[in-house]
């Protein structure tokens, strides 16, 4: 079974790492500084993940094939063809943009789900679990890149992984482990392009008010 979600895995970590060693482009960062943001974009949800449930050290850090993954997609988005390409088009860097950051969200928030539940935690842990992993590399990575995190502006996001956690953690003893985690990440991303297409976003607050 486990066998059957390493392609689900690495689309995840490709993913996560095309969306963080984008925003290193548009920082101007070196290729040192955009292999970084990859890297940290597509494991920083997973080691933040262990550190919750006690699993010391990371996975990250035990089998790291995921970071070698992560940083291999960084340096083929600096390759200056392939980030002229992507520059050039604003149009096309949002949306490849808005791809990976939506897959990987689905992805790696149901992958911390799944691990929450594997290490018999309580349905809430196992949510707040999810949730982070799902996030936890794109907070980093905006931080890391002096942005206000992106989950507190852009469209619906951690409202979207809540909700795809919720679904996971309901169908899971109904469904089993393969489907509940499959309609998991198709809501996620689902509920993601649908805000991006019609622009729903949380309400937000306004200063001069």
């Amino acid at each position: 079974m486990e066998v059957l979600f390493l392609p689900l895995e690495l689309i995840g970590t490709i993913s996560f790492a095309i969306s963080g060693a984008m925003v290193g482009l548009r920082k101007n960062m070196d290729v040192f500084g955009v292999c970084i943001l990859g890297l940290i974009t597509a494991v920083g949800g997973g080691v933040l993940r262990d550190i919750l449930l006690g699993a010391l050290p990371p996975v990250t850090f035990l089998q790291p094939t995921y970071a070698i993954v992560a940083i291999v997609t960084s340096i083929i988005i600096f390759i200056p063809a392939v980030r002229r390409t992507l520059m050039a088009n604003q149009r096309k860097y949002d949306l490849l943009m808005l791809w990976a950051d939506s897959i990987g969200l689905g992805v790696f928030t149901v992958y911390g789900v799944s691990t929450a539940l594997t290490h018999s935690v309580n349905l809430f842990l196992a949510l707040f679990v999810g949730v982070c992993t799902g996030v936890g590399g794109g907070v980093l990575r905006d931080t890391l890149a002096g942005l206000t995190p992106y989950i507190f502006v852009k469209h619906i996001y951690a409202c979207a992984a809540i909700v795809g956690a919720v679904a996971c953690i309901a169908l899971w003893p109904l469904c089993g482990k393969a489907i509940s985690m499959g309609i998991g990440i198709a809501i996620i991303v689902t509920i993601r392009m649908l805000a991006a297409h019609f622009r729903w976003s949380l309400p937000k607050a306004n200063a001069a008010q």
